[in-house]
């Protein structure tokens, strides 16, 4: 194989099979990008602006949000312009950029969504404790750990990654993945240290995995006993569950094409299965948790009420 360490582009291989009707797919993901951006910016406008839903469940939600903003912004915009474009092609830089932005947008969401538990688990099964427990300070901490967490590990990933001597530039995707750039690397042993890190996350995040269900486990035989837990968790903790199963399902079908691979599928089936996480996730979450929990609905319908007057 031709050695060509120094990478200047990568040629995203992926939108092969998109050729013929990339016009339409231009306008149905435009289209589909504006709603998600209006759906989110709606959700975290209100939250931000109503004095009634600064407390930490809709602070998370926002910051929940704000992710989902970050990732599809990542995604979408290039995804747009390389529909329109002769030559799909990314630079090394901009696609270590990307690769960054999709794991960490990935991780955030896992790790967001894993504090969102913990906030339920003190409501419903110590609600006494509740405002002591999950106080300003403590969210404000939980809130950056979610954040800064993911952003500090991957930047380790990709440093690691962007020193690999690489002797393919053809990613096999329509978006930069760091796991897809080391494949493409010279040697495997070149790729060790990449390896154990990719590990180690990958336990870091299983163990944010055990925790959510550990909270689920005791929310559930919490509201076994009491019918007010059982409504509440109703309220709140279903469009939770939801997005964690929309997410997880989602997820684990990209970790398995990208470990696995899927042979024999037609490639736009492989297209859809690797961006399906930042298809349906950004889209369903917001109407989730805006027509589910019920201060936010009433906002929205106040405001709706109000415009049409």
């Amino acid at each position: 194989m031709e050695n060509v360490s120094v990478v200047r582009n990568f040629i995203l291989v992926g939108f092969n099979e998109t050729f013929n009707y990339r016009v339409a797919l231009f306008s149905l993901t435009l289209l589909y990008y504006c709603v998600i951006l209006f759906f989110n910016i709606s959700l975290i406008t209100i939250i931000i602006l109503d004095e009634n839903l600064h407390e930490p469940m809709y602070i998370l939600l926002c910051s929940f949000c704000i992710n989902e903003l970050y990732g599809t912004t990542g995604f979408y915009p290039k995804f747009l312009i390389d529909l329109l474009s002769s030559a799909q092609e990314i630079s090394y830089a901009g696609c270590l950029l990307q690769a960054f932005v999709m794991y960490s947008f990935a991780c955030c969401e896992l790790s967001i969504l894993a504090v969102m538990a913990y906030d339920r688990y003190l409501a419903i099964c110590r609600p006494l404790h509740y405002h002591s427990l999950m106080s300003k300070r403590r969210l404000s901490q939980l809130v950056c750990f979610s954040w800064l967490t993911p952003f500090c590990i991957f930047s380790i990933n990709v440093l690691l990654t962007s020193r690999l001597k690489l002797c393919n530039t053809n990613l096999q995707k329509l978006f930069c993945v760091n796991w897809i750039i080391v494949k493409l690397a010279c040697s495997d042993a070149d790729t060790f240290s990449n390896q154990v890190v990719a590990y180690i996350i990958i336990l870091i995040y299983c163990f944010h995995g055990f925790f959510i269900i550990w909270t689920y486990l005791h929310l559930i035989r919490t509201c076994v006993r009491s019918k007010d837990d059982s409504i509440k968790f109703m309220q709140t903790c279903v469009p939770h569950l939801t997005s964690l199963l929309t997410f997880a399902v989602a997820k684990t079908f990209d970790l398995m094409y990208m470990r696995f691979g899927f042979a024999g599928l037609p490639q736009n089936l492989l297209n859809f299965i690797s961006i399906e996480f930042l298809v349906i996730p950004p889209f369903i979450n917001p109407l989730i948790y805006g027509f589910k929990l019920s201060k936010i609905r009433n906002r929205i319908l106040w405001l709706v009420n109000y415009f049409k007057v």
